[in-house]
């Protein structure tokens, strides 16, 4: 993998979760949309939501209720920072992120290209011991 492969603006296709049983599971479920960038000095970001997503129906969201403040923050992902091409994949050093915890992480990602189409993978380990691998695959903006 090279930078050349990944910079660029990708539209998400779509984001599956494999469990170890087989099981599939779409986070945002199987209308979400989302964009990563890459761009040539090294930033980088990623935002995916659910599609379609609720509306606050308020100007200003800081007058939404709670109920609606989590299912909005449920249904949107959101990090930018630092990236790398690392090996056969890319590292995101995060600099900022919708979920506070991310901030200041490194995300390593399983790359591969094939043609238009970029896939970026993960395992993630639950902390119910459960081992998900997680699948986004991005077509060329």
């Amino acid at each position: 993998m090279k930078a050349e492969d990944v910079i660029g603006a990708w539209t998400l296709i779509d984001w599956r979760i494999v469990y170890p049983d087989g099981t599939i599971t779409h986070p945002f479920g199987n209308s979400a949309t989302g964009y990563i960038v890459y761009a040539a000095n090294g930033v980088m970001t990623a935002s995916i939501c659910a599609n379609p997503r609720g509306r606050f129906n308020k100007c200003n969201a800081r007058d939404a209720s709670a109920e609606q403040k989590s299912a909005a923050f449920d249904s949107y992902f959101h990090y930018a920072g630092a990236w790398r091409i690392e090996d056969d994949g890319v590292v995101h050093e995060v600099t900022m992120a919708l979920n506070p915890d991310m901030t200041g992480t490194q995300q390593r990602r399983h790359a591969a290209r094939d043609g238009d189409m970029l896939t970026l993978s993960t395992k993630e380990f639950a902390t119910s011991g459960v081992v998900r691998h997680h699948i986004l695959r991005w077509r060329r903006h």
